[in-house]
């Protein structure tokens, strides 16, 4: 699968939001990726999650839900889970805009407060997402009204050292409906190695490759045209001629 990769904006909130968007056309499904921030950090994280989704035949496109500008005027912006999750809903709406994309099931990812977004969204707009991952992050700033309110199928990616386990299992238990918990290796999410994001990337695209329709079984080659048969051919005896 050769996939095509664009820089893109996105309006939402009066802002641009940036973001890059890697899709090709026998793609399974698209990944959105939101991010509260545009460091190079970040970035780099995401990008090498978004590596191994795209591996597992699936679209992404990650996005900063705040501008540099916002990041440097207000370090608490990424705390806005509120405006965050409208941003969210922006960018789904953009997506059904684009006649691409608007067709394939969309699955949401977030991390760090971005996770609390994306489940206000998730819970705002059921419809829209297929399912929805949170990469440990901040889920519980999403309220509890909100998380009891998820029907949206949930996974929650938590690293064995995250000294935030016990904070998120207590989101996680609040979620009714169908919901799922994968340890994996190393710490938070900020700190992985880039082997321990590796492995959370194929655990996302494993558990994401159940929550998706099945891709249709491309059409039977036609059989090659077969030569016309001739009738048969029946000796006759010759006749003298009077």
């Amino acid at each position: 699968m050769k996939l095509r990769h664009t820089l893109i904006s996105i309006p939402a909130d009066g802002i641009w939001l940036d973001g890059k968007l890697s899709h090709a056309p026998d793609v399974r499904g698209l990944v959105l990726i939101v991010q509260p921030g545009a460091s190079a950090a970040v970035h780099a994280r995401e990008e090498r999650i978004a590596a191994g989704l795209q591996h597992g035949g699936l679209a992404t496109l990650t996005l900063d839900l705040i501008t540099r500008h916002e990041e440097q005027r207000d370090p608490d912006a990424r705390f806005n889970v509120s405006r965050l999750g409208e941003r969210v809903l922006a960018a789904a709406d953009w997506i059904e805009h684009q006649p691409p994309l608007t067709a394939l099931p969309l699955v949401i990812v977030g991390s760090g407060t971005a996770s609390a977004a994306a489940i206000r969204a998730a819970v705002k707009a059921p419809t829209r997402f297929q399912a929805l991952a949170c990469l440990a992050g901040r889920p519980d700033l999403a309220g509890a009204g909100p998380l009891r309110s998820l029907r949206t199928p949930t996974l929650f990616v938590v690293g064995r050292d995250d000294p935030a386990t016990a904070l998120l299992r207590q989101a996680f238990d609040m979620i009714p409906g169908d919901h799922d918990w994968r340890a994996a290796p190393g710490p938070e999410p900020e700190h992985m190695a880039p082997l321990q994001q590796d492995a959370s990337a194929t655990i996302l695209a494993e558990w994401m490759a159940r929550h998706l329709p099945a891709l249709p079984a491309p059409p039977p080659e036609p059989l090659p045209p077969q030569p016309e048969s001739l009738p048969d051919m029946v000796d006759r005896p010759a006749t003298d001629s009077i």
